[in-house]
């Protein structure tokens, strides 16, 4: 892995983090779905027009097309559909802790569905990654927090790891800005009729959600997304997903910060076990490889 990939990987991985905190702002003052909807649409249109400028086609191959219409769904409309949904009740930092174990579900699912062999070491990872989120949810359901939002955020993880399988072969082919807003274009139709069939359009137009709703437009949605599809195709998906071992600490700590959400000494222990489980998975992949 070169600098130029570590670098991506960092900014990644931050911008991504803080999207939990910005997502938590947008969600006191606007329905979820409904601003996720017009964020995607407002996302993809500018990534569109931008690809076309760059002389990119909309004449994608069977396999981008494909993953592409996945990505879409399963990302943005499943994983930061449930995610949005389930910060109304949830702080965001549980919601980035249950995130953060996306690497650990693409393992399971290499092992399982790939046939790709996972050393011991990398076993004993995956039980460490486990042990931490188990020890930080059984804590936060102890406290009272919502079961139902837990819930909703574990399905999101899980779409999210078939989102991130699915790139394996979408870079192939180029248009990779054009397949970043078409993606965002098909989550946001899937979005915009959840939210016309579930909820009532009521917003508080403040200036933080003003500003939330912009920052997580242009940031998370649009500049980090192209980050991970460029991670993904230089340096694969296993590899990639190395850097989500810093989604805990760069998530809880942007809430923190921003949000003002306290942490217990559980939290904190459970989340460098997070890490250290989801860092030890990956680097056992890579000396694998």
């Amino acid at each position: 892995m070169d600098l130029r990939a570590i670098g991506m990987g960092l900014l990644f991985a931050l911008i991504w983090s803080s999207a939990f905190t910005s997502a938590r702002i947008i969600v006191v003052d606007a329905p979820p779905l409904a601003s996720l909807a017009l964020r995607f649409f407002l996302s993809g249109l500018i990534g569109v027009t931008i690809a076309r400028a760059l002389g990119q086609s909309m004449r994608l191959t069977s396999e981008q097309w494909k993953a592409t219409f996945v990505f879409g769904m399963c990302q943005n409309a499943l994983y930061l559909g449930l995610n949005f949904y389930a910060m109304q009740t949830i702080e965001a930092s549980v919601a980035s802790i249950i995130a953060s174990s996306m690497p650990l579900m693409v393992a399971v699912a290499g092992w399982l569905f790939f046939k790709e062999r996972l050393p011991i070491f990398g076993m004993a990872g995956l039980v460490l990654g486990i042990v931490g989120v188990t020890m930080i949810m059984a804590t936060r359901i102890e406290a009272g927090v919502d079961a139902t939002g837990i819930a909703l955020c574990i399905i999101a993880a899980v779409a999210l790891t078939v989102a991130t399988l699915s790139m394996r072969n979408a870079s192939s082919g180029g248009n990779l800005l054009m397949i970043v807003g078409l993606q965002m274009l098909v989550g946001s139709a899937i979005l915009a009729i959840a939210s016309i069939a579930t909820e009532t359009i009521t917003v508080n137009l403040s200036s933080p959600l003003i500003v939330a709703f912009i920052y997580t437009t242009l940031a998370p949605g649009l500049l980090a997304t192209w980050i991970w599809f460029k991670l993904v195709e230089r340096i694969g998906a296993v590899r990639a997903a190395t850097f989500h071992f810093l989604n805990p600490f760069f998530g809880v700590a942007i809430a923190a910060v921003i949000l003002g959400e306290q942490l217990g000494l559980y939290d904190i222990v459970g989340v460098v076990i997070i890490a250290a489980g989801i860092l030890a998975v990956q680097l056992s992949r890579q000396t694998k490889t």
